[in-house]
């Protein structure tokens, strides 16, 4: 039996993807910002944002998306690990325990009164991390020859 590789032109999922995608990866900022002081953070916010990903690979093809976000998730894994290593390295300067959490309330031109945390460094670390290694199992598991 002969194989055909056809080509479908799925028009309404990927219009409904459009639209999605901008949800999933809204709400997965809005779980990776308020990680710090909520449930959530760099790991739910991670996955969120690998599954938007995800409905980009279904909705089109491969070639598609790489040509969209060219990122070796390897090295986005890497660099993850990188800045959520040093964060808590960077402790040992201030002479506190490794990943010790400190904040402090900042006035920003824009922003006004926030509160800066660098449990979002770490969690930003986290966030890239996952989304390298959730992105790389997948397109392996994914890949055809």
């Amino acid at each position: 039996m002969k194989k055909t590789n056809r080509k479908t032109n799925d028009i309404i999922l990927q219009t409904i993807t459009k639209v999605v995608l901008f949800i999933i990866m809204i709400f997965s900022l809005f779980l990776f910002f308020s990680g710090h002081n909520a449930p959530g953070g760099g790991f739910i916010g991670g996955l969120m944002t690998s599954s938007a990903i995800v409905l980009l690979l279904i909705a089109y093809d491969v070639k598609t998306v790489k040509k969209i976000l060219p990122v070796n998730y390897i090295k986005l894994a890497a660099v993850g690990l990188f800045i959520a290593v040093m964060t808590g390295v960077g402790s040992f300067f201030f002479g506190v325990p490794f990943l010790t959490h400190t904040f402090g309330h900042f006035h920003l031109p824009i922003l006004g009164d926030t509160e800066l945390a660098t449990a979002v460094l770490f969690d930003l670390g986290v966030y890239l991390v996952v989304i390298g290694v959730t992105m790389t199992i997948i397109q392996t598991i994914g890949e055809t020859e």
